[in-house]
């Protein structure tokens, strides 16, 4: 890959920011980027899961939504939208077990990949990437734990409400009239966050018509932001006074 020193440089600069591979020897990352290639897949493409286990892919532009969907009814649920300097399907670095999910590109996306073994060996030989590796892979732990909770325990809208809370930019945009604006679900149609609560397109225009009536979210050139961020929080909160209260009544 270092054929194209522009390219080249652009992805040790991702690289270099990203939670995997941030605060490696700068050696040690040009060692396991010479091993990739660069790759591209259109918007909309479908990839199924055996191309995740005969080589590891990582995000370098655009964004990946990974689901998992029932073949005989058609329903699907999202388990990550990825963004760049992420990589795809990380249990297949540790387990050899075909994975079933399917990643679609939801932009244009540029990537670059690795044959899976040779990322494995590095889990092996580099002690400083595990140290990114895991807590990483934590991470990813801690968001299926979420998704799991919200299904379980939480109606639609107080799931809906904690996923936008999730995906927040921390400061509010000063171009945007104070508002805070959403990472990579900001542009999402309905059906995709339904796809990202376990419910249905319907549903969840319903409860987003209801908060952008009330102020509380706002669209501006077809990209969600919230306005009144405390507003979001109390329906977010609902379900966990109403779980608190029964525990203390019980």
């Amino acid at each position: 890959m270092k054929r194209d020193q522009v390219y080249y440089n652009h992805c040790k600069a991702i690289l270099s920011r990203s939670p995997l591979f941030a605060g490696l020897a700068e050696g040690l990352l040009d060692d396991m980027l010479s091993l990739f290639r660069r790759d591209t897949w259109r918007r909309g493409v479908h990839l199924d899961s055996d191309i995740f286990q005969e080589r590891f892919f990582l995000l370098i532009e655009g964004r990946l939504e990974v689901m998992r969907i029932n073949p005989q009814t058609g329903r699907s649920i999202t388990l990550f939208i990825l963004g760049p300097g992420d990589g795809i399907d990380m249990v297949t670095l540790l387990n050899t077990k075909p994975h079933e999910m399917i990643a679609v590109a939801l932009d244009d996306v540029a990537l670059i990949s690795v044959p899976i073994e040779a990322a494995r060996d590095w889990i092996d030989r580099h002690p400083e990437f595990n140290r990114n590796f895991l807590p990483y892979l934590g991470e990813q732990m801690r968001q299926m734990e979420d998704l799991a909770t919200d299904l379980v325990l939480y109606d639609t809208m107080t799931r809906l409400a904690r996923l936008i809370l999730r995906h927040i930019v921390p400061h509010p945009s000063s171009s945007s009239e104070g508002h805070y604006r959403l990472k990579l679900i900001h542009d999402l149609h309905d059906e995709g966050l339904a796809r990202m609560v376990g419910s249905v397109r319907q549903v969840v225009n319903r409860h987003l018509q209801h908060w952008r009536k009330q102020g509380i979210l706002h669209k501006r050139k077809f990209q969600l932001e919230v306005a009144e961020l405390e507003e979001l929080r109390t329906f977010a909160n609902e379900a966990n006074q109403y779980v608190e209260k029964k525990t203390k009544t019980s």
